[in-house]
C-alpha cells in the first residue's frame, strides 16, 4: 500500500520505531529545592526554576541574559500552568511550564530551541572516595543524584547493570584514557546512542570528576569539580547538554538555509515519527511517490543529519539517490529543482 493512502488513514495504530532517541518526559516541569514555602523563598526558587528550564531548551548559559527574556523573567506567571511543593527529600517547589506559551516566548526571543526528542545516554560512571571504587548501576543508591541530575538538566540518561563484566571493563584506566574502544562492547546490549564516561574523586572533602562524551564519531570531553556527588553529577551533566544542544537546537523559521529532504522506505508509523524529528525546522511537505516523501525544510544541514542519525536514518549518496519522484497530483506548477547540493536524502 501506498504511504499517500496511509496518510488518509487517521484510525490506524501507530507502532513504536527501532529507534535509540527518547523523548524526555516532563521536559516542562522543574524542582528547585526549597528551605521554606514562604513568599520570598518561593519567587526565589520560580526565577532558579525559569533559569534551570531556559537552560534545558537551549543548552545556552548566554540565553539566560537575553534581552528578548527581560518581561518573562519580570513576571515568570506568564508561562506557569501552575506550581506546588513536593515535600522530597529534599523540599521543592514543582513548578509547571506551559509548553505552547513557553516555546512561543522563547522563540520570540530569538532563541534556538532544542526538541523533547533527544539522543539516549549510557553513563559509565565510577565513584571513588573514601569508602572505596565503586561502579553506578541502574537501581542502586548511588544512582540516584545521577538520575535528578539527569532530569534536572532534561537528558534521557541510561545506566550500565554494573555486574561484574561490566565492573573489569569500566575501571578508573579505561575511563580515564579517552578510549571509548573498551567500552563500546560492553554498551552494545544498551542500544543508547551516546556514551558518557565519567570519574568522579573525593578528595580532602571536595568531589571532582573527569568527563567523556562520544556521540557517532564525535567527542567532547570536560571536568568540574564541587562539595559533594550530587553537585558534581548536576555540572557534569549541565555541561553535556550545552555541549549537545547546539547539533541539535533550531530557530523556528528563522533560517536562510533551505533543504528539499527526501526520506525512502516510508510507512505510517515513520512519518509520524519523521513529523516529530522535523518538527523545529518549519517543515512543508512537497509530495509523496510509493514509499519515498520530499519534505522542504528550513534549517543547518548539519542539525538535519544529527536528528535523523537519531531515528537510526542512514544517508543516501547523492550519486545513489533516485531520481527526484514527481508531484501526486499533476500541477501546471512546475517542481523546483534544488539548489546544487541542498537535497539531502536518507533512508530508513
Amino acid at each position: 500500500m501506498r504511504l499517500c493512502k496511509f496518510l488518509f488513514v487517521g484510525c490506524l495504530s501507530l507502532v513504536s520505531l527501532a529507534s535509540h532517541a527518547q523523548t524526555v518526559q516532563g521536559l516542562y516541569q522543574v524542582h528547585e529545592p526549597v528551605s521554606s514555602q514562604t513568599p520570598q523563598e518561593r519567587d526565589q526558587a520560580t526565577q532558579r526554576a525559569l533559569d534551570t528550564l531556559v537552560l534545558r531548551l537551549t543548552g545556552d548559559a548566554r540565553a539566560l541574559q537575553s534581552p528578548g527574556l527581560a518581561a518573562i523573567r519580570k513576571d515568570p506567571q506568564q508561562i506557569i500552568s501552575q506550581y506546588g511543593y513536593d515535600a522530597g527529600p529534599p523540599e521543592s517547589l514543582k513548578v509547571d511550564f506551559d509548553p505552547v506559551s513557553t516555546d512561543r516566548a522563547l522563540r520570540q526571543a530569538g532563541l534556538a530551541l532544542w526538541g523533547a526528542n533527544r539522543p539516549s545516554i549510557l553513563g559509565w560512571w565510577l565513584n571513588d572516595s573514601a569508602d572505596g571504587s565503586s561502579l553506578v548501576g541502574d537501581g542502586q543508591v548511588s544512582a540516584e543524584p545521577l538520575q535528578r541530575a539527569a532530569q534536572h538538566r532534561g537528558l534521557p540518561l541510561r545506566l550500565p547493570l554494573a555486574d561484574l563484566n561490566e565492573q573489569i571493563v569500566a575501571t578508573a584506566p579505561n575511563l580515564d584514557s579517552g578510549n571509548p574502544a573498551p567500552l563500546r562492547s560492553a554498551s552494545e546490549r544498551y542500544g543508547a546512542d551516546a556514551l558518557l564516561a565519567v570519574h568522579a574523586r573525593e578528595e580532602g572533602g571536595q568531589w571532582q570528576a573527569k568527563w567523556y562524551l562520544w556521540l557517532g564519531d564525535q567527542r567532547e570531553q570536560g571536568s568540574v569539580q564541587g562539595a559533594d556527588n550530587a553537585v558534581v553529577a548536576d555540572a557534569v551533566l549541565l555541561a553535556v547538554s550545552e555541549r549537545l544542544a547546539p547539533r541539535f537546537a533550531s530557530r523556528a523559521g528563522a533560517s536562510s538555509e533551505q533543504s528539499l529532504l527526501e526520506v525512502q522506505g516510508m510507512n505510517l508509523a515513520r512519518y509520524a515519527e519523521l513529523g516529530r524529528l522535523l518538527e523545529p525546522f518549519s517543515v512543508r511537505l512537497q509530495r509523496v511517490e510509493g514509499d519515498r516523501i520530499v519534505y522542504r525544510v528550513n534549517g543547518s544541514t548539519d542539525q538535519l543529519r544529527s536528528q535523523l542519525t537519531l531515528a537510526n536514518l542512514r544517508e543516501v549518496p547523492a550519486s545513489a539517490a533516485p531520481a527526484p519522484v514527481q508531484p501526486m497530483a499533476a500541477s501546471p506548477v512546475p517542481v523546483v529543482a534544488p539548489a546544487p547540493g541542498a537535497q539531502l536524502s536518507f533512508r530508513w
